[in-house]
């Protein structure tokens, strides 16, 4: 049995195939197919961009596929991230490094609000199977990057957990899979691909 997770994005692919690795699958990106991973992500939510990914990518493979769709909404700049986040600022194409220069410039004008919450929602289709999950993670924004970017996700490096010292890339795997908002989606969803997954074999 093979799963797809519709992302090229070799962040989001590691942290979600770190929590899956223990299903008797294959997990595969849309890399691993070479599939175009362009698709409009037109929906009003999260949740609906999830799913628009995941039929998307579904019908176009045959495969059991994932979608995931994230973003952080942060106090100070109400509502310019949220789904667009990666879109925002310096926009879709530019590095990690640059995405995050513009950020980090940006919230050097609100130094005393910078709180921030991040949500991962995930939804799986299989034929007439679907199943949607959801991950949030209270936070702030610390005033200086504070570890290596994590490739794919640049906000990784400033965005602290709230009760946690350290930033989601300075943590371990198993730490950051355990209280992130893309950890806390998957390992719901990995509850629920368990029991799909047996009733196929």
């Amino acid at each position: 049995m093979q799963l797809l997770i519709a992302t090229s994005n070799p962040g989001k692919f590691k942290e979600i195939s770190e929590v899956f690795n223990n299903l008797s699958v294959e997990l595969l990106n849309l890399k691993d197919l070479g599939v175009d991973s362009q698709v409009e992500e037109n929906g009003s939510s999260y949740k609906e961009n999830a799913r628009i990914k995941a039929a998307h990518f579904h019908e176009i493979t045959g495969l059991p596929t994932l979608g995931e769709d994230s973003g952080i909404v942060v106090e100070a700049l109400k509502d310019e991230l949220g789904m667009h986040t990666r879109r925002w600022g310096a926009g879709a194409e530019a590095s990690d490094q640059e995405w995050i220069d513009h950020f980090m410039s940006v919230m050097q004008n609100h130094p005393d609000n910078r709180g921030a919450k991040f949500f991962s929602h995930m939804y799986f289709i299989n034929g007439n199977t679907e199943h949607h999950v959801i991950g949030e993670t209270l936070g702030l924004i610390t005033p200086e990057l504070e570890a290596p970017i994590y490739e794919g996700l640049p906000l990784s490096s400033c965005f602290k957990p709230e009760g946690k010292d350290k930033v989601y890339s300075a943590m371990s795997e198993d730490e950051k899979n355990e209280i992130s908002h893309r950890g806390e989606a998957a390992w719901q969803m990995l509850d629920y691909l368990k029991s799909f997954f047996d009733e196929q074999n």
